[in-house]
């Protein structure tokens, strides 16, 4: 792998030494980039009457028939633990970084676009274009990027200028359109995705070889888990807890272009 830059390295050079002579010694200097865990937290409250609704409608108003939710508390949570997922697809997107000194405020994992910032191009309100994408990926390259895995993430607009960009014509006379879903370049294939929670300015390439998500297990809970809560009044309640964050690697292996036009 092409790693240089990332220590500090000198440029690649053709090195002569004097015979019996020491070595040159160096020193790699190290600095950390730290990112956390952020808490994912949600709860479901249901009273009694809310459970005893379903019960209620389908004993008494027969022409109803079987309800569709059989277990309101199934159906509540299921649904939270959609909104986890969006959420935490947000975050490691926009995520921006927050560490507190202190528990008065809550800790923010850093999302991969704030992340990115070395190779970073301004597009000026300009619309996206193959010159703009060739100058992203030369600049990616030229800082050590070794394209292991690199997947385009765009929104809708940016989809449709991708297949704009890089579409042709079928050979078949009866079919038109296209679906761009990679790209050969001269750097590698880069495969697209297409997520909602995309800036709609923003254009991202990021290395996917060495991003994955990081989770705080709780001990005897695990890393992502549902617990009642105790109760008090009348109602029943539970909460899903996981504390998550992003590990996004050297981020001069990603880049991005921001400053899209988007209409």
């Amino acid at each position: 792998d092409f790693r240089e830059p990332e220590y500090g390295r000198a440029a690649a050079a053709q090195r002569a030494r004097i015979e019996g002579a020491g070595p040159v010694r160096d020193a790699r200097i190290r600095a950390e980039v730290a990112n956390v865990v952020q808490i994912f937290e949600y709860g479901v409250r249901l009273s009694y009457a809310d459970l005893a609704a379903r019960s209620f409608v389908s004993n008494t108003v027969g022409e109803l028939g079987p309800q569709p939710v059989q277990d309101e508390m199934s159906f509540q949570l299921g649904l939270e633990i959609v909104t986890a997922g969006r959420d935490v697809d947000y975050t490691f997107l926009n995520g921006a970084y927050q560490d507190p000194a202190n528990n008065a405020t809550g800790r923010k994992t850093r999302g991969i676009i704030a992340a990115t910032a070395t190779n970073a191009i301004a597009a000026g309100a300009t619309a996206l274009s193959k010159a703009r994408i060739d100058s992203l990926m030369k600049t990616m390259y030229d800082a050590g990027a070794p394209f292991r895995d690199p997947v385009v993430w765009v929104n809708s607009f940016q989809k449709q200028g991708f297949s704009n960009i890089y579409g042709y014509a079928p050979e078949d006379r009866n079919v038109g359109g296209v679906n761009i879903k990679q790209v050969e370049t001269d750097f590698g294939v880069l495969g697209i995705v297409l997520d909602r929670y995309m800036p709609a300015d923003t254009v991202l390439i990021a290395d996917m070889s060495v991003i994955r998500p990081v989770f705080m297990a709780i001990p005897d809970k695990g890393h992502f888990f549902l617990e009642p809560l105790a109760k008090t009044g009348a109602a029943e309640k539970a909460q899903l807890y996981g504390e998550i964050g992003l590990e996004y690697g050297p981020e001069i292996w990603h880049g991005k272009i921001t400053g899209l036009t988007t209409s």
